[in-house]
């Protein structure tokens, strides 16, 4: 098993040298997206489709021949549509800023139990939808609810839902699974799922070549979504790797460093149980 940068992968899901260049500073594995014709190709004509469909059905939204139902069914189209377009531009504008240099981490202190529990709420009122009745959200939660790490909450939060819609767009029906663990000041997180998605996922996080990938996936929003992903992680001096799950389902794995906060107060109790009457 092999992560994103080149680095071979024990049983312990920790990333080692792959060669004797282990002390060199880690090479970048992405390119600049605002430099590849085929992404800002792939991105007008996903503008161009995704705003003829708002057009079109917001036309036969007016049309007082439908059904309420039928009408309905429009509107959700139409903000499906919406949503398309707002995360396509959001992944690519901070893909283009981070190739700026002008972004940094930024890690916060925080309840590792709390950010993740309200993080898998919201994939749950997702899946409500009517869209996803046939897909089910499996959680591995972990208690952490004494603990606190310093950890970049933001981007954390925003890979793992890049992962999260990767998996709702390739998975048609079956589960997703998320979950994350701390150990040995490592927060590890996943997303497995049960669709399609392997090969193209595969392709585009290894891809040196945005082009020649988006000549054998024709899919900008994937690519995209990816490429910030996969940026992200490299800020935060972590890994990143994939795995098949079952034929042709993916496993996505990213893990960074973390620092826990010792309270004070639960170290002068320890001190304190230590302590015998004379």
């Amino acid at each position: 098993m092999f992560d994103l940068s080149g680095h071979s992968k024990g049983d312990s899901g920790e990333s080692g040298p792959r060669n004797k260049e282990a002390g060199q500073p880690r090479e970048k594995t992405s390119r600049s997206i605002i430099n590849c014709p085929s992404v800002l190709t792939g991105l007008s004509r996903e503008m161009r489709t995704q705003m003829n469909s708002i057009v079109a059905f917001s036309f036969l939204l007016n049309n007082k021949e439908y059904s309420e139902e039928e009408r309905e069914e429009f509107s959700t189209n139409i903000y499906n549509s919406c949503e398309q377009i707002i995360s396509l531009f959001d992944n690519f504008l901070d893909s283009a800023i981070i190739d700026t240099g002008n972004s940094g981490t930024e890690s916060v202190l925080c309840n590792p139990s709390v950010e993740f529990g309200t993080l898998f709420s919201e994939f749950r009122e997702i899946l409500k939808k009517e869209r996803y009745k046939d897909l089910i959200l499996v959680t591995d939660n972990q208690s952490y609810l004494n603990s606190e790490y310093l950890i970049d909450t933001n981007r954390v939060t925003r890979v793992i839902r890049n992962l999260f819609q990767n998996a709702l767009n390739n998975t048609k029906s079956g589960y997703i699974k998320v979950g994350y663990s701390i150990r040995n000041d490592k927060l590890t997180c996943f997303v497995v799922d049960s669709g399609q998605g392997f090969f193209k996922c595969k392709e585009f996080l290894q891809s040196q070549d945005l082009s020649q990938s988006l000549s054998k996936f024709n899919d900008t929003f994937t690519a995209v979504g990816l490429v910030l992903t996969r940026k992200l992680i490299q800020m935060m001096e972590g890994s990143l790797w994939i795995e098949s799950n079952g034929l042709t389902g993916s496993g996505i794995y990213f893990s960074i460093p973390v620092s826990r906060v010792v309270n004070p107060e639960d170290a002068t109790n320890k001190f304190s149980n230590t302590m015998s009457t004379i």
